[in-house]
């Protein structure tokens, strides 16, 4: 996985919303947020899944494009 690329990719999706508020509907801390989109870590799956629901988009299209 290209860490960097899903940085981007959620940062992208985020678009004007708060880290806060997209943290929240997820059910994640905004701490965990900030080092996905920092390309610190990569979440586990099944928050995977809850960001691909969030956004609307695919677990492959945000974690797997273009690997």
């Amino acid at each position: 996985m290209n860490r960097r690329a899903i940085a981007e990719r959620l940062i992208h999706l985020r678009g004007e919303k708060s880290q806060e508020e997209v943290a929240k509907a997820v059910g994640i801390s905004t701490s965990a947020l900030s080092m996905y989109e920092n390309g610190d870590r990569i979440p586990r799956d099944e928050i995977k899944i809850k960001l691909a629901k969030y956004y609307g988009q695919t677990v492959e299209q945000i974690f797997f494009a273009g690997i």
